[in-house]
């Protein structure tokens, strides 16, 4: 397991147990089953949505990109703070938020394919 990836579990202490597994050559940060960051480049990203989304840009923290087909494509995961780091009490404030959107995002997700195959 990657330095970075094990130092997060110390960081997300007072949020609760987190799990990391690999994907596409960085790592997807799990809480209870539910993906709520992503570690790429040693870089976390927390996924965001709605008012969140402000709260990340008003601070200057841009979203995890990637380039497919020449373009660039926006996730729905942004730069973690860095204060947050190195402030468990501040990273389960930011985890909780980010793991709440992830859960409105699953939730959304299964209304909408529900929808779709009646």
């Amino acid at each position: 397991m990657n330095e970075f990836v094990e130092y997060l579990k110390e960081v997300f202490v007072h949020f609760g147990a987190i799990e990391a597994r690999k994907m596409f050559g960085g790592y997807g940060i799990y809480h209870k089953g539910t993906m709520f960051g992503l570690v790429a480049q040693e870089t976390l990203y927390l996924k965001a949505n709605g008012g969140l989304i402000k709260n990340f840009e008003a601070r200057g923290l841009r979203p995890f990109e990637y380039e497919k087909d020449n373009k660039a494509v926006k996730m729905s995961y942004y730069l973690a703070p860095d204060e947050m780091l190195d402030d468990p009490d501040e990273a389960a404030v930011w985890a909780k938020r980010s793991y709440e959107a992830a859960i409105q995002a699953k939730t959304k997700n299964k209304r909408n394919s529900s929808r779709r195959t009646k």
